[in-house]
Parts: structure tokens; C-alpha cells; sequence
């Protein structure tokens, strides 16, 4: 893009490192980097293809997270400290919901750039993606999935909203040519800080078993009307009923109409019960997770 991320961090006094993925740009990059005095580093690469699933040595502009962080000279710290580091960017639209996706699982697993600790995202993100990540319970069509995995992990706040004609500037048969939405509205671009909550791991749910709750929640949200009841009996849970009364989940609640914070109970709650130790449901765990990763 024109740079107004890099500048505007840049006029703030901050240190920038600055990830460029087209190499006819590098020069004129390199050239301010000379200039600032140490204040920006500029690296031939992409942020949204780190740790690609290949085999053999990674070619640029595709990098590895650990390579980043040693150029970066930033190390890793607890999972509790404060934040290492922020990264602001814009999701390529083409594959934002699969970038989601990516980052959620290298998230919960403290894996990529969560192995570093608790990364800050500002990022710009279509405005419909944004109204998927902020749904409220009850929601038919934006609750979903996403929602109550990126809420469960993070602290979302908007920070600015930009229409989308700040950005697009081709043109298509006379108008804009703005990726539609039939059901959320789509006029902007949001800015959205993700914060990885400090707390994430302190209960039952640990990097170790939460591709367990992910594909949980991914379960539950498949069919948003089905009934939480019938879900649990779906995964030969005979006790279904007294858990949802322990829980003061209602028996006839609809997956669609529990808060992430339910989800997060009711896995921790499964999860002591030794339940989720069957193996068919760790091997469905794993197909899932290499089907999101494709």
C-alpha cells in the first residue's frame, strides 16, 4: 500500500520494523531506513505467510516466525508479561477468513508468533468479518465459530473505521469495486486491536488440549439451532442433563444462544471428567485441524 501505516507509526516515535512483501519496493524502504537512524528495519518478507506448511527451506518473501523475531532482536517472554510486540497490518481480502483462522490456531496452541508471547494484532479486517468476531449470542448468521473461539482468546476493540473508498481505487463496471456482503453490512474497513487475554490458560484449557476446544466449538456451532443436549448425546455423554444443570446452562438451550464464556465452562467442565480422553474424538481433533490448515 502507500505506507500510512508506517508513516503514522513512524511520526509517533515509535520503532517500526517494516515487513515488505514486493521486492520493487525494498529500495526506496531501504533508503528511508538509512535516513531514521535506527528507528526502522526494514525486512524482505510477509507476514501473512509465516510458517508456511512446507517442507524443505522457506523462499521469501514467505519467512519463518523465529527467523523474524531473531532479526527483530525481540525474545520471547511468559505467556502472563506484558505484550512484546504490536503488529499492524491489513488481511489480504482474498483469504481473510482463512488468515482467521490461522492465527487462531497458532493462538491457542502458542505456536508461530504466540510462541513469543501475547502478540498484539491491529489489523484492518472487512467490516463484515468484524460483525462475525463481535456477534452477540442468538445471532443466526454472524455467531458463529469464530466468534466465540476470537472472543474466548482475545480483548476485540474497534479503533477506527475507514470506508472502503480510501483504499479501493480500481474500478468495476462504474462503481467500487467492494467485496459484497448479503447479509452483513460491508461499507468499511476496520481496525481492530486483538490482545490476547492474559488469563487464557489458567483454568483447564491449556495449549496442549485446545485444538480439543476448538474443535469442539466448531462442533456445537456446525448446526447453531441444534440443542446443546442433543450434542453431548451425539458424543455418548450420558450425563449430559446433570452437567448442564451444574453448569445452570438451560437443557433446551440452542448452541447458538451460549456465551463464549459457556463454551469455556463446558469444556472445562468436560475436560474434567476425563470425557474428551476417548480416542475417536482426538482423531476427529486432528482431521479437523489438518482440513483448516490446508
Amino acid at each position: 500500500g502507500p505506507g500510512i501505516l508506517t508513516r503514522t507509526l513512524l511520526n509517533a516515535g515509535v520503532r517500526v520494523v517494516a515487513l515488505e512483501s514486493n521486492s520493487a519496493f525494498l529500495p526506496n524502504l531501504q533508503s528511508l531506513e538509512n535516513s531514521l537512524d535506527g528507528q526502522l528495519k526494514v525486512i524482505y518478507g510477509d507476514f501473512f505467510r509465516l510458517d508456511p506448511l512446507v517442507t524443505g527451506t522457506v523462499k521469501p518473501p514467505a519467512m519463518s516466525s523465529d527467523k523474524l523475531f531473531e532479526t527483530m532482536g525481540v525474545a520471547a517472554v511468559p505467556w502472563r508479561a506484558d505484550v512484546p510486540v504490536k503488529v499492524f497490518g491489513i488481511l489480504p481480502q482474498k483469504k481473510e477468513r482463512n488468515v482467521l483462522w490461522r492465527l487462531l490456531f497458532a493462538l491457542y496452541e502458542c505456536n508461530s508468533i504466540y510462541k513469543y508471547g501475547r502478540v498484539e494484532l491491529n489489523i484492518f479486517i472487512s467490516e463484515k468479518e468484524y460483525k462475525v468476531l463481535t456477534a452477540k449470542p442468538g445471532d443466526a448468521r454472524a455467531f458463529q465459530a469464530l466468534t466465540v473461539l476470537w472472543q474466548v482468546a482475545c480483548e476485540i476493540q474497534l479503533l477506527h473505521m475507514e470506508p472502503w473508498s480510501s483504499f479501493v481505487t480500481n474500478l468495476k463496471n462504474g462503481g467500487l469495486a467492494i467485496p459484497k456482503s448479503m447479509w452483513l453490512p460491508n461499507n468499511h474497513l476496520c481496525l481492530v486491536r486483538l490482545t490476547p487475554q492474559q488469563n487464557l490458560f489458567t483454568g483447564a484449557l491449556k495449549p496442549t488440549n485446545s485444538s480439543t476446544f476448538v474443535f469442539m466449538v466448531k462442533q456445537c456451532l456446525a448446526k447453531p439451532k441444534s440443542r446443546l443436549t442433543d450434542r453431548l448425546n451425539s458424543w455418548s455423554l450420558d450425563n449430559g442433563g446433570k452437567l448442564l444443570r451444574e453448569l445452570e446452562i438451560p437443557k433446551n438451550a440452542e448452541t447458538r444462544n451460549l456465551y463464549p464464556e459457556d463454551y469455556r465452562r463446558l469444556f472445562e467442565a468436560l475436560q474434567n471428567s476425563n470425557m474428551f480422553t476417548e480416542t475417536w474424538f482426538h482423531d476427529e481433533v486432528l482431521e479437523s485441524i489438518r482440513n483448516i490448515n490446508l
